[in-house]
């Protein structure tokens, strides 16, 4: 029999903590509860929270289920103004050409040919801060600098720019400390920056992501203004803040666990494999993103979400859920994993994961090659206003 959402009680959310990666036991206790928690955000509609692996994958892949009809609803959000359009918010058959647009211009040639460029930089970086001294800032000083001028590179943005374009992003994902003016003001900056240099592109193109979305087409179609504007501030915020965190997430793992960190100094051919099990490990998000909304009434896991109802899907607790992964809370850079939820699943699975795990492989091959001592030498600052959980500064030493 499914459960009726005005039966439910509804859970305050998000569950998890800003300072540190640790995932919430409230999501073992939902993971363990038959049928689904109904929970509510500090701004918004109550939602569905979704925390089990085979949940996740039948929401994520299910038609049923819209991103667009968000943009009708007071969506449940951490703040008070809504940052995500574009490209997230869409459904078939829109989503459809616009995603394969994108991917004709982000081809796995143009990303595998970034590696050598990548390998350069990560060991570039590690010098750089060898030779200024202990302890290193690992988070400003080599984590966020790596996916940003990747990214920038990709989207052809000036050496001159990339200091506003930080700012930019790291306002985008500032959670419950952006007001709706300064969410409102951030995006129309940035949306104009890209109007402006998507018009020059298209007067001289040149050898970049951007100037190939710009000549994108698909039978005579083609992406129009307002969507190539989207577009750039979707892979801007997914391609830099997502990775550069993740890679300062991975080494204060690793750096926590001595044992893990000595297997890949004595293997670095494990390193493919360890990023794929990091990233199914840490829980990244302080909150479920992206609501999805019932078209229909559907049953899920035994609950009845009703047509117009939205449901948040939780990867991270997916990621650890125990009848999917052996031992799910045990990090083991060997496990043969046939499919995490780390860069999402169905038709919004993120089109830039090769990209990421490139990046990811060297940032950490540079650290366990160059810095096979590497230790914290002090507690990491917490970014305490943002959507994504990550140290704003950690301390090292080698």
């Amino acid at each position: 029999m499914s459960a009726d959402s005005a039966e439910q009680t509804t859970t305050t959310y998000p569950f998890n903590h800003a300072c540190g990666l640790e995932l919430d036991d409230s999501y073992r206790e939902a993971q363990l509860t038959p049928g689904l928690t109904k929970v509510r955000m500090p701004f918004g509609d109550s939602a569905w929270l979704i925390t089990r692996y085979d949940d996740a994958r039948a929401v994520l892949a299910d038609s049923r289920f819209s991103r667009a009809m968000s943009l009708d609803h007071d969506v449940p959000r951490m703040s008070e103004g809504r940052n995500f359009t574009g490209i997230l918010t869409t459904d078939p058959p829109d989503h459809t050409r616009l995603r394969t647009l994108v991917a004709k211009a982000f081809t796995m040639r143009r990303v595998e040919a970034l590696r050598t460029q990548v390998r350069a930089l990560a060991e570039r970086l590690v010098d750089e801060m060898v030779a200024d001294g202990e302890p290193g800032d690992l988070m400003r000083r080599y984590a966020l600098i790596i996916p940003e001028e990747v990214i920038y590179e990709l989207l052809g943005v000036p050496l001159a720019d990339r200091d506003r374009f930080r700012v930019w992003s790291d306002k985008v994902l500032g959670g419950d400390d952006l007001s709706v003016e300064e969410a409102e003001r951030t995006l129309l900056e940035l949306r104009e920056y890209m109007h402006t240099l998507i018009a020059e592109l298209r007067v001289a193109p040149r050898d970049d992501l951007l100037s190939a979305l710009v000549e994108a087409r698909d039978d005579g179609d083609r992406l129009n203004e307002e969507e190539l504007v989207d577009l750039c501030v979707a892979i801007l915020i997914a391609g830099h803040e997502t990775t550069a965190n993740q890679i300062a997430n991975f080494s204060y793992v690793l750096m926590g666990l001595p044992d893990q960190w000595a297997r890949l100094k004595d293997d670095v051919e494990l390193i493919p494999k360890a990023v794929e099990e990091l990233v199914r490990y840490v829980p990244l998000g302080l909150t479920a993103l992206f609501a999805h909304y019932a078209t229909e009434d559907v049953e899920v896991s035994g609950t009845l979400v009703r047509a117009g109802e939205p449901v948040l899907v939780s990867h991270g607790a997916a990621n650890r859920d125990k009848t999917q992964f052996d031992s799910p809370d045990e990090l083991r850079l060997d496990r043969e994993i046939k499919s995490h939820l780390g860069f999402g699943h169905g038709i919004h699975r993120c089109l830039g994961a090769p990209l990421a795990r490139l990046q990811l492989q060297e940032a950490l091959r540079a650290l366990v090659v160059k810095l096979p001592d590497l230790h914290l030498s002090g507690e990491p600052e917490w970014k305490k206003h943002s959507l994504l959980r990550a140290p704003d500064r950690m301390p090292v030493g080698w």
